[in-house]
């Protein structure tokens, strides 16, 4: 980035926060009927379609999202364990298990 270069102000994206459940409703029941007739109807693009086919493909992904959580618990505890011995050190002076 330059010194001598503005930065362009973000887009204004809108959010609709209200919805109108029987404009929907409706909607998809006109898109329904035309699917049943046979004629062809575009659909919206929906990215919630798409969750986790990437993974399923690629045999790197798969191993990955399998043994992530193998080792947490483990490394998890023995840190733990660790700490109150160096916790119990610092209280004490002294380096004892019991």
């Amino acid at each position: 980035m330059s010194l001598f270069q503005a930065r362009q102000p973000r887009r204004y994206r809108p959010r609709t926060i209200y919805r109108d459940e029987q404009k929907e409703r409706i909607h998809k029941l006109i898109v329904d009927v035309k699917r049943q007739q046979g004629e062809h109807v575009d659909e919206p693009y929906d990215t919630t379609k798409f969750n986790g086919t990437f993974s399923q493909y690629t045999p790197h992904a798969q191993r990955a999202s399998e043994n992530s959580h193998k080792l947490v618990w483990p490394v998890a505890l023995i840190l733990i364990i660790v700490l109150l011995f160096v916790w119990h050190y610092l209280l004490t002076g002294k380096f004892h298990l019991l």
